[in-house]
This record gives structure tokens, sequence and C-alpha cells, in this order.
């Protein structure tokens, strides 16, 4: 049976190629993006089976129209991809509040205002499955990129409350988190103001970057189709091989850090009250 996808961020990179996977196999897509012009190119290919919608994340109310029409026009949402999103680039000590600011109301707060606007109609018809674009900064953090970092990993607490929330409803949660891409996820980013002490760092940084051997949207793309038709998907997935590896190591050195000043942590509960 063919979806009804809702999918932001649809003009280029793993957003473009997600939607180009489901129209591929004859799903129906609301495709938004700030210039629909760029989505020509994929309705005169599918034709009706795309609704190309004019979207900024950051403005609540355009959020809830498109998500409406959207609705209004295929008849049911089946499949809600909070897609849109950017980096930010700087040392903490570099970054505006403006900037962190602005980083959090496109990559947490679009999704909440997507996720508001889409869930009583999923809970309405009983089913529907909501797709977080997070990333492996979502689960990790990275020098320079403590902005996008915090972005991130709010959005995955909030999925993880969310997922719980919304199972007696019928709805499901996925959280996706891709490594590196051949997309301008990097080219794109928005800079801070640069701190020539942090110059060596940032040199370090973009030649790890360069060596990367980075994924194929298209890939992700049917990757994720697999996702969204599994009769139980996963919480959590990384997209790409380079997630597996590095966050055994983080989540290792995580376990053995608690365990290191596990007594401590019992110390600072006090004393324990009798059993009675």
């Amino acid at each position: 049976m063919s979806k009804v996808w809702f999918v932001t961020g649809s003009s280029r990179g793993l957003g473009r190629a997600f939607v180009e996977a489901a129209l591929s196999r004859g799903d129906r897509v609301a495709a938004t993006a700030r210039d629909t012009g760029q989505l020509a190119a994929l309705v005169a290919a599918h034709g009706d089976a795309v609704l190309p919608l004019p979207l900024d994340v950051a403005d609540r109310a355009a959020v809830h129209r498109a998500v409406l029409r959207a609705h209004q026009h295929f008849g049911r949402l089946d499949v809600v991809v909070n897609n849109a999103g950017y980096g930010l680039s700087g040392a903490v000590e570099e970054l505006s509040e403006r900037q962190l600011r602005d980083q959090l109301d496109t990559n947490l707060f679009g999704p909440l205002r997507v996720i508001q606007a889409a869930l009583p109609l999923l809970r309405a018809q009983g089913s529907g499955h909501i797709v977080q674009i997070s990333s492996v900064a979502g689960v990790a953090a990275f020098p320079l990129g403590g902005g996008y970092c915090a972005s991130k990993w709010a959005l995955e607490g909030l999925s993880e409350a969310l997922a719980q929330e919304v199972a007696g409803f019928g709805v499901q949660v996925t959280v996706v988190e891709p490594g590196s891409y051949a997309t301008d996820a990097i080219a794109s980013a928005v800079h801070a103001a640069a701190d020539p002490r942090y110059d060596g760092l940032r040199e370090a940084f973009a030649a790890q970057a360069e060596a990367l051997d980075v994924g194929d949207p298209a890939a992700a793309g049917r990757a994720l189709l697999r996702i969204v038709d599994a009769e139980r998907p996963p919480l959590r997935v990384f997209l790409g091989a380079q997630g597996h590896p590095m966050l055994r190591q983080v989540y290792a050195d995580r376990l053995a850090t608690w365990e290191e000043w596990a007594e401590l942590s019992t110390e600072a509960h006090g004393p324990t009250a009798p059993a009675a």
C-alpha cells in the first residue's frame, strides 16, 4: 500500500533523496522547501504525486498551514520526516547567542512545530510514523560543533520522550542518525566569527572531514524506505558506515567513566533509609 509523506527540507541533500526514494516506488509526497522552484524537476517527473509547498519551519503559522494543506490534499499522512536543518560551525567561545538561538529555532523548534501540527491528524487516523533526522552528532559531540550538537542532542531527547507518549495512539517515532554524506551540508553551514586561537583545531577538523568516506544520499533514501516499511521500526538507527564503530567507543568510554566514579555517585546519595 502506497504511503503519503510530508518532508521538510526537500530541495536538496538527504531530504531530496528521501523524497525521490518515496516517489520512485509510487508513494505520494508533500515536499516542502523555502523556494518551491527548486522542486520543479520533481513535479515535472512525478506530476500529481508531488505537492510542492513553500515552508520555513521557523514560521509556526506556516507550518500548521502546510501540514493541513498536505492532509487535505492527500486525505492522510503516513510518514512525517523532519529533515529541515542546517549546520553551525564554531568553538563554543566563538558562538553568538543569536547564532545558537537561530540554530535551535530551526533544528529543534522546527521539528516541534511540525510534530504539534501533524500529531492531532495522526492520532485521529490511529497511525503514522514520525521520522526525526538527527545526526551522529546527536549522540557524540565534536569540537567546533557545540551549537549543532546541542540542537541534535535536544532533538534526540525530545524524540525519545515523544515515542513513549504517542505509542498508545498507534504513532511510531524513529530518530535517524546519518553520518557524512555527499551533500552540501558542510559547505552551507553557518560559521561563527573565527578566533585565531582555534585555527589549529579548525585545520585538523578540516583535514579529518576531507578524509571521510562519505555516503551516497540515494542509498540513504532507499534505507529510509526499509525503516518506514518495518513492522517494528527502530527508535534510533544510524545511516552510513561511520556511526557504529565511532559510537561503540564513545559509549564504552562513558560506561568506563561512570563505573570509575560509581562509588562517589553512591556517596552523593547520602545515607540510605533502613528497610522497614
